[in-house]
């Protein structure tokens, strides 16, 4: 720090070493007595180094100051050290403009983010009607045709879930109700809704139930298990799917499917927003924002989940239960 003291006041002090040769030059050329102009250069640079002194304090606290205001840099009635000339008020002013400015856009940003989720969960739960209506109406008149068409209905609710899933994350922790429950009891929730597509498919499920009692929310993790089993069905077009617990690591639910796996390069992005991979890429029905939203959903419920696979053998999703503190957003 007392590098940067120097290098700011770099001009002050080359003009008053300057000043200093002047003055002692000057007394020199009238042929002062040599005691004398030492003792009034010594007097000088005593007063000199006093005034630098008090000054590099000064200069050390409103660094101090200035560093604290970085560190809660986002609280606009910050109060800025007393300027100590017309430049240091001028460079506030803009500082304060600025600020101001940058709050103005942000408010603004937040209003418009906040509309635009209150359309979209209106829209959302809107669009629910008219679907259960086509349900009904399909069901009535029960042929090859009718049940193909009410296999894509379950996906497009299925995406309107993801939607509403996806706007609700903002706000998650608020949403929480932590509460022990039977692990097989949200299996075979999600399970059910998917029973039509496992027979569609011609698709073996290999689940006997895991007799487990996990702490969690109830909605969220079948939302999350959910997403992985349509994820499982997606791509995996003949074989099995498979739900049990890890017989090695502890407290962990594996849901292991046969289906087309997935690339080894792909594997460490999987979890990133927006990311599809080969087989989304492949596919072109893949958003990227499943397995995201199930890494956020469970990093907020303080489970973990991680995927094994290889391309042609099938995939192996593991999610991790442990009861802590509930990640903050």
């Amino acid at each position: 720090m007392l590098f940067s003291y120097i290098k700011s006041r770099k001009t002050v002090i080359l003009v008053f070493f300057i000043s200093l040769g002047i003055f002692t030059t000057v007394l020199f050329l009238y042929n002062m007595p040599l005691d004398a102009v030492v003792y009034a250069s010594v007097l000088t640079l005593f007063f000199i180094f006093v005034t630098g002194v008090f000054d590099y304090i000064a200069f050390v606290r409103q660094h101090n100051i200035l560093k604290k205001l970085q560190n809660g840099i986002a609280i606009t009635d910050f109060m800025l050290p007393e300027p100590k000339n017309l430049i240091e008020e001028d460079y506030q002013q803009l500082i304060k403009i600025l600020d101001k400015a940058r709050t103005g856009a942000i408010n603004e940003m937040d209003r418009k983010y906040r509309d635009m989720a209150d359309y979209y969960t209106i829209w959302a739960h809107q669009i629910k009607i008219p679907i259960s209506a086509m349900q009904l109406i399909l069901q009535s008149n029960q042929n090859d045709g009718n049940n193909e068409l009410q296999q894509q209905l379950f996906k497009v609710e299925h995406y309107v879930e993801m939607v509403l899933q996806y706007l609700r994350t903002e706000s998650l922790n608020a949403d929480l109700v932590l509460k022990r429950v039977q692990l097989d009891v949200i299996i075979k929730s999600a399970v059910k809704q998917f029973a039509k597509i496992f027979i569609r498919k011609k698709i073996r499920l290999n689940y006997s139930g895991v007799n487990v009692e996990v702490l969690t929310d109830e909605k969220w993790l079948t939302f999350v298990i959910k997403q992985v089993l349509s994820n499982a069905l997606k791509y995996t077009n003949s074989g099995e799917i498979s739900i049990y617990m890890d017989p090695v690591l502890p407290d962990t639910l594996v849901i292991e499917d046969t289906g087309i796996g997935i690339e080894k390069e792909d594997l460490p992005r999987i979890f990133e927003k927006g990311f599809t991979g080969y087989n989304g890429r492949f596919d072109h029905k893949s958003t990227g924002i499943g397995l995201y939203l199930c890494k956020r959903i469970l990093d907020r419920l303080s489970h973990s989940i991680s995927v094994s696979s290889e391309v042609g053998k099938g995939t192996r999703v593991m999610i991790g239960f442990k009861e802590a503190e509930i990640a903050d957003e």
